[in-house]
């Protein structure tokens, strides 16, 4: 049996799969995100490490005598945060997460120290990713940065705390803009920028190999035999990959959580920094992936229901029944409630409705939320056209892919087929899990099989023409706060 566990930003989840790939058992446990300030994001490692026993110990009791067969565990986490530890290896301070918008000043400076950037690491400096995060922390809090040891992301910390081993993967370290990602290795001259060394990073493996046996003590204290290998694991898309089954060049997947995601996986790195795209290393070697990430997807329907007091399932209901000429006369919403990076790495953009009248019920503002998180995917859809990648169908997972209404309006919108999976597990678990088995030496084909297709959703000429018009409407909206914002 093989373990994963998936750090995210609201939730650790761990689940255990047999030898057939089947799923035995899997709990999680939720996190809470502090913001002390405007623009911060952050979350104490502590209390990582504290969900994640406590999810060992309720998997224990769920598995019963089948616990003690587990072979491996795969790792999969949030990306970009900033773990700071000391040389004792406590951290120092909150870790700063993805979300987090505070430097975006020291992006603006990095970019201008490190010519190399973007060719180097594949991306723009983003206040969401690591080193600018260190930036801001050398300048804001110089008692911490001159007491860091070693800096470490979310996943790897529970590594860390796992296996006693300072240790990450070439998925998850892409995103700091420290990698070297062609060479899937660290970039001594992007870290001096930032007047750090490889000294204070943690070694690379391959997400699929071997990277450390759990220490005894945990061992123990887990009810697992000291033998336990923990993979390499990685960046939560790119784990999230492996359990839909998007191993070769082409496949794609859309990803509607606390964020949006368009994956696609390439034979090569392609790095197309001047639209926002993110690329990164895949956790199977000899393959990248590119990304358009939004920084807000279904969360922005979570924090609409809670606005006007209605549950996801009953709004989405309601939604459902409204007449195409009611949708075309619905406000329209703009999803930046976190700013937003791909196309416009605008960390000040925010969250608008826009042609509210008396007639705007919560069904119409609900579907405005739906339709324009829609539109933030097809404006990451067509800055990845416009570099050359080409899509052929997405498959959907994540919160989002629950709404077979929300399945429709992206097939319609982005013009081509969504999959839909059918019940099971998709995601960074699983992906995890699936990497357990990898590094313990099962072949990948037996391994990441793609989940069986519960529906194909096909678009619409007529809808996809009538939607176009208002994304056009959408992407002017943006600019015209734009040029509000900065006039």
């Amino acid at each position: 049996m093989y373990l994963g566990i998936d750090l995210g930003t609201s939730e650790v989840k761990a689940l255990v799969i047999d030898e057939n790939n089947g799923v035995v058992a899997t709990h999680s446990a939720p996190l809470t995100i502090q913001r002390p300030k405007p623009h911060w994001s952050e979350q104490s490692p502590e209390a990582w490490w504290e969900a994640t026993e406590y999810l060992i110990a309720t998997l224990r009791e769920k598995c019963g005598h089948h616990w003690q067969a587990i072979k491996a565990i795969g790792l999969s986490g949030q990306m970009h945060g900033a773990v700071l530890l000391d040389a004792a290896g406590e951290p120092l301070r909150p870790a700063i997460l993805w979300n987090d918008t505070r430097c975006a000043q020291e992006c603006a400076e990095l970019e201008e120290m490190a010519p190399e950037l973007h060719q180097v690491a594949g991306n723009l400096a983003m206040p969401g990713f690591t080193a600018p995060k260190l930036l801001w922390v050398r300048r804001h809090e110089p008692q911490n940065f001159s007491r860091l040891a070693t800096v470490l992301l979310p996943k790897d910390y529970l590594r860390f705390k796992m296996t006693g081993k300072k240790i990450s993967d070439m998925s998850d370290s892409a995103g700091t803009l420290w990698l070297d990602v062609g060479k899937r290795d660290w970039s001594d001259a992007l870290l001096d920028k930032c007047g750090l060394s490889r000294a204070a990073m943690p070694a690379l493996v391959e997400g699929c190999e071997v990277s450390a046996l759990l220490e005894p003590a945990v061992a123990q204290r887990w009810g697992l035999n000291p033998s336990v290998i923990v993979a390499g694991g990685g960046g939560d898309n790119a784990v999230s990959a492996i359990g839909v089954g998007a191993v070769s060049p082409g496949d794609a997947f859309i990803s509607l959580g606390t964020s949006g995601v368009l994956f696609v996986v390439t034979d090569a790195y392609r790095p197309a920094p001047q639209s926002a795209v993110h690329a990164f290393c895949h956790v199977l070697p000899n393959l990248w992936h590119q990304m358009s990430v939004m920084l807000s997807a279904a969360s922005c329907l979570q924090w609409f229901c809670r606005l006007v007091g209605v549950t996801e399932l009953e709004l989405l209901e309601e939604i459902a029944q409204l007449s195409d000429a009611e949708k075309a006369s619905a406000p329209m919403f703009l999803p930046y409630l976190s700013g937003e990076r791909t196309p416009h790495n605008d960390p000040n953009a925010r969250g608008m409705f826009w042609g509210l009248t008396h007639s705007s019920q919560r069904a119409l503002m609900g579907y405005a939320v739906l339709e324009g998180v829609s539109f933030g995917i097809a404006d990451g859809l067509r800055v990845l056209q416009e570099s050359g990648t080409q899509i052929e169908q997405c498959s959907l997972v994540g919160g989002g892919a629950r709404s077979p209404f929300w399945a429709q309006l992206l097939a319609d919108i982005l013009a081509m087929p969504v999959v839909t999976h059918k019940g099971g597990e998709t995601g960074g678990a699983l992906g995890a899990a699936r990497l357990a088995c990898l590094a313990a030496g099962k072949p990948l084909a037996s391994v990441c099989e793609k989940p069986e297709v519960y529906k194909t959703w096909r678009s619409d000429p007529a809808r996809h023409r009538a939607l176009m018009t208002r994304y056009r409407q959408f992407n002017a909206l943006y600019q015209n706060d734009l040029n509000y914002r900065n006039p």
